[in-house]
């Protein structure tokens, strides 16, 4: 008979967890997944910025499908957890030249933890892209995040 007297008190609290349940969550939705943890410090936001060709001239430079390959072959296999890669127009002004150069570009964001070894995989990029294209530089900007899945 005792027990019974506990009975509305766990109704009472499984009513309430169940309208916790519905309200909007207010910290990360995966857990428990090394890649991708709940809350993470210690983690960079690196943007890198390639130049595909001349803005006026699309018919020359580097194709949507040579990027393709690029981000296939040297990019996705050092971070495969994810990223991010968005059209954006961009500027150059190399040294000796008097105007600067309008570009098609592609800037590419990669979250990861601040590591010795991530930043050689994101040199290494930059590196790739140097050698199959000539350019002299990949701009790279990176700061720290505060990162939750």
């Amino acid at each position: 008979m005792g027990h019974l007297r506990f009975a509305p008190t766990v109704l009472a609290v499984a009513l309430l967890s169940g309208c916790a349940a519905a309200v909007a969550p207010t910290s990360a939705t995966l857990q428990g997944d090394v890649a991708h943890p709940a809350q993470a410090q210690g983690w960079v936001d690196t943007r890198l910025y390639f130049g595909l060709g001349i803005a006026d001239d699309p018919a020359n430079g580097v194709s949507e499908q040579r990027w393709r390959d690029f981000l296939d072959t040297e990019v996705t296999p050092r971070f495969p957890d994810g990223l991010s890669v968005v059209d954006v127009y961009g500027q150059w002004q190399g040294k000796g030249q008097a105007a600067p150069e309008r570009l098609r570009s592609k800037m590419l964001v990669v979250d990861y933890p601040d590591t010795a070894a991530n930043r050689a995989k994101v040199e290494a990029i930059r590196a790739a892209w140097k050698q199959r294209t000539g350019d002299q530089s990949v701009l790279r900007v990176t700061q720290p995040a505060e990162v939750s899945f």
